[in-house]
């Protein structure tokens, strides 16, 4: 059988593995297992439990032994900004926290009272998130110091995962980016900016790693517990799932420049691929992060509320007993005549106790009237992320040298066609669905270059 690729995702609500192999020039995908990715809130904190995500990998890996597939190789990828931490003896010390965690309520106000924003730009080039790994150790930091002296290494969730695959120690350069720690022209640790603020230097002594790169075969336990060869690597792929994302991303040769992507999922991430950071103050006062991208290349992006509020409107819903179907409620939203408008990165929507209401009092204060069914709420939603995307592009399009000409849609929510039709309509540029399964894709092409078996990525087709 044809060398066979496992691609491992975590996304913030579920997981999947997924083998792939390249048959005629063609990349075919086989999802082996889905798993629920749950936030558990102990205590004050909130956190994931990797634990039980760490068997589901497992598990995964296991169907593709008991299917019969020659696995070369593994990669994984996960959401951004979170971690764990390892002890001096190699042992995890704590559920990682979610970045969902209310701690870093206030961090980001005292960061800069002892840092200037624009200086600090300059550096990360990273768009000021209060979930992001920067303020998430600042808070840590604060209320129990004594964890850092007991931790070795800072892993981010992918470089944890591979970590107890492989017992090497490493983290991969497009993670890593998403904490804000890195120095986005050198591409290494910012140890000024850790030793400024009092952060744990001696987290951070592992040089960071490039995609592509193997993260060592896996150990003998994890071969006996899964059947695999024990010579099968893992393989550091564009371990943020929008690196992966943006690898699989089919823009048509020398017109790469004039195109825009967006990974429409739990988030929305709107942008170019670049080859040089942009550190402008424009930059950041647009709200554009620079992150690691697959080759060295910069994600140039907006990160905008996504798909999350209307996946927390179903959630809420289902959990009242009224279950509605995906395609029920698209079609329902294409024939409501609902006006109301929200922002959608409005600090309200991030996580509230209840959607539907939190959707209410904004209409409320706007002077908008509120929805009243579901095909209402849908539409609001929608149509309020269809104007955030015309309003990155024109932002985007102020900071490039070439205006956006094309946009490409990848992910989970390229598959809603009023969402693209309405973001086509708001932007006035054409939209390019697909694919729909972009973060396996980069995932397992990259792995498949890595291997030598594919030499370059536009030699195989994935649509």
């Amino acid at each position: 059988m044809n060398n066979t690729y496992l691609a491992v995702d975590f996304g913030a609500g579920s997981g999947r593995v997924i083998a792939g192999h390249i048959e005629n020039k063609k990349l075919l995908l086989d999802e082996l297992h889905r798993f629920p990715n749950r936030q558990i809130k102990l205590g004050k904190h909130i956190y994931w439990d990797f634990l039980s995500l760490y068997e589901e990998m497992k598990t995964g890996i296991r169907k593709a032994v008991q299917a019969g597939y020659n696995v070369k190789s593994i990669g994984i990828d996960t959401w951004g900004v979170d971690f764990g931490l390892i002890d001096k003896a190699g042992n995890l010390l704590a559920n990682p926290m979610c970045y969902r965690d209310p701690c870093t309520a206030g961090v980001v106000e005292e960061v800069f009272s002892r840092i200037s924003r624009t200086d600090h730009y300059r550096e990360s080039g990273i768009q000021v998130m209060p979930i992001n790994t920067l303020f998430q150790l600042y808070a840590l930091q604060k209320e129990n110091p004594r964890l850092f002296e007991c931790a070795e290494h800072l892993l981010f969730m992918p470089d944890l995962f591979s970590y107890f695959l492989t017992g090497n120690c490493d983290n991969e350069y497009s993670i890593a980016s998403t904490s804000e720690l890195l120095n986005a022209t050198t591409r290494s640790w910012n140890t000024g900016l850790m030793a400024q603020l009092g952060l744990p230097l001696h987290l951070f002594t592992k040089p960071v790693i490039m995609p592509g790169r193997s993260r060592g075969r896996i150990t003998a336990a994890v071969a006996a517990e899964t059947g695999l060869s024990p010579d099968t690597e893992v393989i550091a792929v564009g371990s943020h799932d929008t690196a992966s994302a943006l690898f699989a991303v089919p823009f048509p040769p020398g017109r790469e420049s004039r195109c825009a992507f967006l990974s429409s999922g739990t988030w929305s991430l709107l942008g170019a691929e670049l080859d040089a950071p942009v550190l402008t103050e424009e930059a950041r006062q647009a709200g554009f992060t620079n992150e690691g991208g697959v080759g060295g290349k910069i994600k140039f992006l907006q990160n905008i509320t996504g798909l999350w509020i209307l996946q927390r409107l179903m959630q809420q819903w289902e959990e009242r007993g009224e279950k509605t179907g995906y395609d029920t409620l698209l079609s329902a939203a294409g024939q409501s005549k609902a006006a109301a408008i929200i922002d959608v990165d409005d600090t309200g929507f991030a996580n509230p106790p209840d959607m539907e209401k939190a959707i209410d009092e904004y209409c409320l204060a706007t002077g908008q009237d509120k929805p009243e069914t579901k095909g209402d709420y849908a539409i609001c939603v929608l149509k309020s992320l269809a104007l955030r995307y015309k309003r990155a592009i024109g932002q985007l399009n102020a900071l490039l040298p070439q205006p956006v000409e094309q946009l490409h849609i990848i992910g989970g929510g390229s598959r809603n066609k009023l969402l693209n039709r309405l973001t086509e309509e708001a932007a006035g540029v054409p939209v390019v669905a697909g694919p729909a399964e972009a973060t396996a894709t980069g995932n397992i092409l990259l792995q498949a270059i890595a291997s030598g078996e594919v030499r370059d990525k536009n030699e195989i087709n994935i649509l």
